[in-house]
């Protein structure tokens, strides 16, 4: 009896998800359990387990393809003879973006890389068989037909994939957003530096329940105020940047606050992080430590409606009751989403933050 896998919900409104890489192969045995496909979204990668022991006798969706929640990826034991990997609907079914092809190229397997050379070069790739697998058209069928645009041979073309390319999509929504960035420096003289993150998760979570039109998201026309404090911390990955959650940072010690953050960041630079540690999050904090400038614009993390950032902490001379002194200084930001935070709430907020450091 075969078994047809297909994409699982993984959560927080997610429809879709791009196949990073297959962990079988077509005539592998595996066993319940055993590591089947890594997943990507515009959170993290998963690493999905197989539902069921067999013979893997079909992959249906190539690395590469983004897919549709519900879409048939793979057949476990059987024949391998599988219904088509488009996502199950009351109606017809309509082809997975990016995999299936557009109307008037019914045949045509192709990347989105792979289209995207060949709309450079006017190449009709219905007109193309695929020397891939399943008939996949590839980046050499394509410039083996000599197209009628010339591209340069000192170029290094690479696709956008997993992480780097689930960032780039969210980051251009992000672009959508009428934001401002509010900024002010702040005294760290008295702040325990090993211990940052957690006293300003602390800071923020505390002040965000004076100022709860901070602590919300924007689902479609509303704004939707939340009475938890799950903070989200930006962490720089060698696969990209992700946003692990911090929960309860109203109610967790400075010492609990601090053991998981560093246990989310070192899951986060393994690629451990489970969609559960990445989903969820009402506000969000951004502090790039060593790396962090002097001052930067954050993005706004959507569909929550502000980021808090801190940047680089060193020592200034300032001024103190008419002397200049030297003080361990820094620059705090928010970025607001000016539709639904004015400017004022947002500089109390701030301050409000820096005075609790």
């Amino acid at each position: 009896m075969a078994y047809e896998f297909k994409l699982p919900d993984l959560g927080e409104g997610l429809t879709e998800g791009e196949i990073g890489r297959w962990l079988v192969e077509v005539g592998q045995e595996i066993a319940e359990d055993d590591p089947l496909v890594e997943i990507a979204t515009d959170k993290t990668t998963v690493e999905i387990p197989s539902p069921a022991a067999g013979v893997v006798t079909a992959i249906l969706a190539q690395e590469g393809d983004v897919v549709p929640v519900g879409t048939v990826i793979v057949v476990i034991g059987g024949d391998g003879v599988a219904r088509p990997a488009v996502a199950q609907a009351p109606t017809a079914p309509a082809p997975p973006r990016h995999v299936a092809a557009r109307t008037g190229e019914a045949s045509v397997r192709a990347t989105p890389l792979v289209r995207r050379l060949a709309q450079e070069l006017g190449v009709d790739l219905g007109t193309i068989a695929g020397s891939g697998p399943q008939g996949r058209i590839t980046e050499a069928d394509v410039r083996g037909t000599g197209g009628s645009a010339t591209v340069p041979t000192d170029e290094k073309r690479e696709p956008i994939r997993g992480i780097k390319r689930q960032m780039f999509e969210h980051l251009t929504r992000a672009h959508e957003i009428p934001a401002v960035t509010w900024v002010e420096e702040a005294d760290f003289g008295n702040v325990d530096l090993k211990q940052l993150v957690p006293r300003v998760l602390h800071a923020v979570a505390t002040t965000l329940r004076d100022y709860p039109e901070l602590n919300a998201r924007i689902d479609g026309t509303d704004l939707v105020l939340l009475d938890r404090y799950d903070i989200g911390i930006a962490v720089q990955t060698e696969q990209g940047l992700v946003v692990p959650v911090v929960r309860d940072c109203d109610t967790r010690s400075l010492d609990e606050l601090d053991a998981e953050v560093r246990r989310l960041a070192d899951a986060a630079q393994a690629g451990k992080l489970t969609p559960e540690e990445l989903r969820g999050g009402t506000f969000t904090v951004t502090s790039a430590g060593r790396a962090a400038g002097l001052f930067v614009t954050p993005l706004i993390n959507h569909p929550e409606v502000a980021i808090l950032g801190v940047h680089r902490i060193e020592p200034r001379a300032v001024v103190r009751d008419g002397e200049v002194v030297v003080r361990t200084m820094g620059n705090v930001s928010v970025t607001f989403d000016h539709r639904v935070i004015d400017g004022k709430r947002a500089a109390d907020f701030g301050l409000a933050v820096i005075a609790q450091l």
